[in-house]
């Protein structure tokens, strides 16, 4: 579990972590998204980098499973592995598709379990800016990418962007999926 926890941290990040430089660069974006801090010798213990048969502590791999979305270690384990009748499924549910769809300046709604709730704007080129954020990892300002929007699955976003850090992969709602509804555009509030 905790090899595939570092494949999924590698995934989310987009970048391999195999060097020195990158336990730094791993180190400051936890911090930057949790704002806890983790030992860049801590880091290199748990990819096997640094060759000592030490166990990492259940904190550490909590705060690990965290920078992914869970709750907590546990609950990566519990969570992480789909069974295989629900790995694939056909999508019958209501779906935005953005090009399509929307027009920059338009605004949606997200909201998520428990109690999360964004607000977006459009801005073209399938880019969006957090305009409103109550209980999200996301903060207004933050901008990232996405294509696709389907009632009550997860949402990705891509090329997230958060306090001018590099941009990473995020996932909303990866429990219960996603909700959304369509704003009035900030150019009509306004």
């Amino acid at each position: 579990m905790i090899n595939q926890l570092c494949k999924e941290i590698e995934a989310a990040l987009n970048q391999k972590i195999k060097t020195p430089k990158d336990f730094i660069f791993l180190r400051e974006t936890i911090y930057s998204r949790l704002h806890v801090l983790v030992s860049r010798t801590t880091l290199m213990r748990i990819w096997g980098y640094l060759s000592e048969d030490v166990t990492p502590r259940v904190g550490t791999l909590s705060i690990l499973a965290q920078f992914l979305g869970y709750r907590n270690w546990e609950d990566y384990c519990r969570n992480a592995v789909a069974p295989k009748e629900q790995q694939s499924n056909p999508v019958l549910n209501r779906r935005l598709s953005v090009t399509s769809a929307l027009d920059p300046g338009d605004c949606i709604r997200l909201t998520w379990q428990p109690d999360r709730v964004c607000d977006v704007e459009y801005l073209g080129n399938l880019m969006f800016r957090v305009i409103a954020s109550q209980n999200t990892r996301l903060h207004k300002g933050d901008t990232f990418q996405c294509s696709l929007i389907i009632e009550g699955e997860p949402l990705y976003l891509d090329n997230l962007i958060q306090d001018n850090a590099h941009a990473i992969a995020y996932v909303c709602g990866k429990k219960s999926g996603v909700r959304y509804e369509l704003l009035l555009s900030q150019t009509s509030q306004e």
